[in-house]
C-alpha cells in the first residue's frame, strides 16, 4: 500500500516538474542570427622536433595460487523463522 502511494506520488511530481518545465518558460526568436564574415590569409604551423621513448611490451608465464570458496546453502525449514519476543 505505501509503496504504491509512493509511486503515484513520485509521478504526480514528475508530471508537475514536466509541465512547469513546458509551460513556465516561452522564447520567440524576433530576429535570425548570421554568421560573421572570417578572412584568414598566411601564417603558418609551428615546427616541432619530438622524441618518444621505446616501450616494449612481452609475455610472461606465472602460476598464481587462488583460493577456493566453498558455499553451504542453509538447510531448509518447513516453517519460517519467528522474530524473538520484544521485552
Amino acid at each position: 500500500m505505501n509503496r504504491t502511494i509512493g509511486w503515484v506520488v513520485g509521478i504526480i511530481v514528475l508530471l508537475i516538474v514536466v509541465w512547469f518545465a513546458f509551460t513556465m518558460i516561452n522564447v520567440d526568436q524576433t530576429q535570425e542570427g548570421e554568421l560573421p564574415e572570417v578572412s584568414v590569409e598566411g601564417g603558418q604551423m609551428p615546427e616541432a622536433d619530438v622524441t618518444t621513448g621505446d616501450v616494449d611490451v612481452g609475455t610472461e608465464e606465472k602460476t598464481v595460487t587462488v583460493p577456493t570458496v566453498d558455499v553451504q546453502p542453509a538447510p531448509e525449514t518447513d516453517t519460517p523463522e519467528q522474530p524473538a519476543p520484544a521485552n
